[in-house]
């Protein structure tokens, strides 16, 4: 095993758990072997072209991310590390939200529509693949809601130009979590930390309404006009301080995700690529706090 290719102990959590055989009849190369290889170039940030030989050919090798991403084997894989954990009391229900930028490399940007002439440069479509244009050039957003010992649960992707708290109804909607008995997927915290960019009147409404704590810092302008106004300004806002010093967990997140190159800088034209490539590194995050977990 080298480094950074997937342990035993966490080979044998998500082996179950992966499709038996090939949707068209073929078996299917080792997938142990082909999973190493995508976190070989996650890793990296290579091109899929340069992965080692020893992992097979490259081409196995994106064709199981791709598909694997098409059919959400991703995403059910990390929910099921998030689902077994919750269901022996594990996940703490403190989760704190924010998000990071990532740069988007020139080969994520798009190319050059056919029957353009010589010598023109002509951008691409970017629509709705999550690239804004920003003063560090093309950027993406990562959202990201940690549980209160700094896992990820929900990941979701913006332009990097997305004001954050106007994505902060879609990351939630994001936020579901099934139950191994009966009982509806918990959906709601207990509390939310946030920054000063989640300070809006909106969403400590929508927080409000569904029960959860707000623990988020009111902006200097929102305390002024507050006290402009006096008695009609309202009373301020509930503050845990001791709580929010927890916000940090959501941060020493986002640095751990970028220790995989591929997701410190983008280098997939799709969003939805990108987003697996950060749901993978997710999942590894889980598999390894629950391999630590295990060791006596």
């Amino acid at each position: 095993m080298r480094r950074g290719e997937l342990t035993d102990k966490a080979w044998q959590r998500i082996e179950s758990l992966l499709p038996a055989i090939d949707g068209r009849g073929r078996p299917w190369r080792d997938h142990r072997q082909v999973i190493d290889g995508i976190l070989w170039r996650l890793r990296t940030g290579a091109p899929w072209r340069d992965i080692p030989e020893r992992y097979g050919p490259w081409q196995t090798c994106y064709e199981r991310f791709k598909r694997w991403d098409a059919d959400g084997t991703w995403a059910r894989l990390l929910e099921q590390m998030q689902v077994k954990d919750d269901s022996v009391g594990n996940v703490e229900w403190s989760f704190a939200i924010d998000s990071t930028i990532s740069r988007a490399h020139q080969h994520a940007a798009g190319a050059r529509k056919r029957g353009t002439t010589a010598g023109r440069s002509i951008r691409s479509d970017r629509k709705g693949q999550a690239l804004g244009r920003s003063r560090g050039g093309l950027t993406t957003k990562l959202h990201l809601i940690t549980e209160g010992r700094g896992l990820p649960m929900t990941l979701h992707l913006t332009a990097g130009n997305v004001v954050d708290c106007t994505a902060f109804e879609a990351v939630m909607a994001k936020l579901r979590l099934p139950r191994t008995g009966p009982g509806r997927p918990r959906t709601r915290p207990d509390r939310l930390i946030g920054d000063k960019g989640y300070s809006s009147k909106k969403i400590r409404t929508y927080l409000r309404r569904r029960g959860i704590q707000a623990v988020i810092p009111e902006r200097k302008d929102q305390i002024a006009n507050r006290k402009r106004k006096g008695s009609r300004g309202g009373r301020p806002h509930a503050f845990d301080t001791e709580a929010y010093t927890q916000r940090n967990l959501v941060e020493r997140c986002f640095g751990k995700l970028k220790q995989w190159r591929a997701i410190a800088t983008r280098f997939d034209k799709l969003a939805s690529r990108y987003l697996a490539g950060a749901i993978i590194g997710a999942l590894m995050l889980w598999l390894r706090h629950l391999e630590l977990s295990d060791t006596p």
